[in-house]
């Protein structure tokens, strides 16, 4: 999985894999959802990121 944080636009992207996006859809007000042909969800992007979450720079990670 990629995460990304595009400053310039306010956009946190979870990516999960490199297959194309071929239709998105705006779940919920600022987060959308993009899936492969196969209906796999590819990767999800929040919108508006750092009036969402504290710091969307700074990234955690914990293995269950």
């Amino acid at each position: 999985m990629i995460v990304k944080y595009d400053k310039e636009v306010d956009v946190l992207s979870l990516i999960f894999n490199d297959n194309q996006v071929v239709e998105s859809d705006e779940d919920k007000p600022g987060l959308i959802l993009d899936f492969d042909d196969t209906g796999t969800v590819v990767s999800i992007e929040i919108l508006d990121a750092s009036k969402k979450m504290k710091n969307p720079t700074q990234v955690e990670y914990q293995a269950a």
